[in-house]
């Protein structure tokens, strides 16, 4: 007992002094340049963007359209697949229960019943000593006339070995890997690890969620503002037509002139349900976003309403605080510590493997002595298992996990140059779309005159129908067009937020994940859920 009690201090001192082998994960920083290399971001005169101040999380405020920041909060309550990448972390932490589990002293019950035959005639018989006559050959001068006697009783006590026993059985297994060398902390390091970039690849879905609101919202919009568009211009060559016609009636116009305005008058019609096909896959497109069935937002989305309003002003921070923002480089960086900590688990299967089991139990051959004291028997002590020689397999393991490493080293550094590029397209593309508008409004002003104009030219007989045709066509495609730079506009504001990494810090309305049964079924072994909650609890809150 004292020998067994010195093993088990023994490989306790071991566990306290055991080491973790393989690189500590240090956070990379990539290079990134102070500021953005955009000319909009580094004009001193007034500007839509600006460095002095970081995104504003919940962007879509800015559009100050209600029913925009309503649609946001349902597609964060109810998107399907927002959702299923929030069920992903809860996957992700119940590994880094079971990562811990490895690490943590193990307690079993067993129990079995067996009828057994010992084959004891079949092993003698086999040495040459299966019957009383070889037991007592060359020995009858010893024994005399007592060798009848002494084989009888050999032969008595064979048969009675060779007979079936039950042998029954209870106790308790208990065993404990004593982590020398860090295997089971670096799969913990790496579990963890994996569940941060799993939270992280939730909140960059959230991200994209609220942009692919965003961005069918300003499309619906876009839509019904060209479909009004159109509208206006059927009425104009409607117009036209009445004019034409009156004028025809009067021999003041040719009836090619009547033609043209007819034709003028179809080709706007033509394009009208181009425009409502467009507004009714928008609709279409944010009920799913919703978690609806197509048509369930109809009703609050089918009456038109303008475009939002753009911010005047759209905070984008200085490069180096990105990383910060950006879900996808966060995540990013979280592979990266994952793939880090796998090198350590790699370099410690060359290690020993160091574990203390026992076992405590009952045996008797009669059902009676069960709970006998006197039928006990146990088991304890260290055990060891070095590897020696595997087959390349513990190598080609460390290279692949070192290899793995450097990928992601390389996939965080490309992450974080896509995220820049992101950005500065946004906003080139904020800036030129923005520019383009302002030039548009001036030219729907002047296009509206010179077809005003035009019109009382015609009607005067100053002029022919074709150049009232001319200036409509122009006054047409002009409005199309500002329409068109309009929702690119908003459609820019909404790109550069999501370059941006906003949305996911404080969205407004709380991410619930959905629920599962977490009760263990009702048998001993429901014991192991206080351990687990124990774990889960730790693996949260690190």
């Amino acid at each position: 007992m004292r020998l067994v009690m010195t093993a088990v201090a023994g490989t306790g001192l071991l566990a306290l002094v055991g080491c973790t082998v393989g690189p500590d994960f240090k956070p990379y920083h990539a290079p990134v340049a102070a500021n953005w290399n955009d000319p909009s971001a580094r004009r001193i005169s007034f500007n839509p963007v600006s460095e002095a101040s970081n995104p504003d999380p919940a962007w879509w405020n800015g559009f100050d359209d209600p029913v925009l920041t309503g649609l946001i909060h349902q597609a964060i309550a109810g998107n399907l697949d927002l959702q299923q990448a929030l069920l992903r972390v809860v996957e992700a932490r119940e590994n880094v229960v079971t990562a811990r589990a490895a690490g943590l002293p193990t307690l079993s019950g067993t129990a079995s019943y067996n009828r057994e035959q010992l084959g004891l005639r079949g092993i003698l018989e086999s040495q040459g000593l299966g019957s009383s006559s070889s037991l007592l050959a060359g020995r009858s001068g010893l024994l005399g006339g007592e060798s009848n006697a002494v084989g009888q009783g050999i032969d008595s006590a064979l048969n009675s070995a060779e007979q079936p026993i039950d042998l029954f059985q209870y106790g308790l297994n208990a065993s404990w890997e004593l982590d020398l060398f860090g295997r089971v902390r670096r799969s913990v390091e790496q579990a963890r690890a994996t569940t941060e970039a799993q939270a992280e690849a939730a909140n960059d879905s959230l991200v994209m969620l609220e942009s692919q609101v965003g961005q069918a919202y300003v499309q619906l919009r876009g839509a019904q503002a060209l479909y009004g568009t159109q509208q206006d211009n059927i009425r104009a060559a409607q117009s036209s037509l009445t004019l034409t016609q009156r004028r025809h009636v009067a021999g003041l116009a040719t009836e090619l002139d009547v033609d043209q305005a007819q034709t003028q008058l179809y080709n706007y019609q033509r394009q009208l349900p181009a425009y409502a096909t467009q507004i009714q896959q928008a609709e279409n497109q944010l009920s799913v976003l919703t978690g609806q069935a197509p048509g369930a937002l109809d009703a609050v989305l089918s009456p038109p309403a303008p475009l939002p309003r753009t911010p005047d002003v759209v905070g984008i921070g200085i490069p180096s605080t990105l990383a910060r923002r950006r879900p996808d480089i966060r995540e990013a960086e979280a592979n990266l510590h994952a793939a880090t900590a796998n090198i350590g688990v790699a370099v410690a299967s060359f290690y020993p493997d160091v574990s203390l089991t026992g076992s405590l139990g009952i045996r008797a051959i009669d059902a009676s002595y069960l709970t006998s004291w006197a039928s006990r028997f146990y088991s304890v002590g260290p055990s060891a298992s070095l590897p020696i020689f595997q087959g390349g397999r513990l190598t080609s393991s460390l290279r692949l996990a070192r290899a793995q490493q450097k990928a992601a080293v390389l996939s965080y550094r490309s992450t974080v140059l896509n995220g820049l590029r992101e950005v500065e397209n946004a906003l080139a593309s904020y800036r030129n779309d923005r520019d383009a508008r302002d030039r548009l409004v001036q030219t729907v002003r002047s296009a509206d005159l010179s077809f005003r104009l035009s019109q009382n030219s015609y009607q005067n007989g100053l002029s022919d129908f074709i150049t009232v045709l001319n200036a409509e066509q122009t006054l047409t495609s002009a409005r199309q067009s500002l329409d068109q730079a309009e929702m690119s506009l908003a459609e820019d504001v909404v790109t550069l937020y999501t370059a941006l990494g906003g949305g996911w810090q404080q969205s407004g309305t709380p991410v619930t994940t959905p629920s599962i049964d977490k009760a263990p079924p009702f048998v001993p072994a429901a014991l192991d859920s206080v351990a687990a909650g124990t774990a889960h609890t730790k693996a949260d809150s690190q």
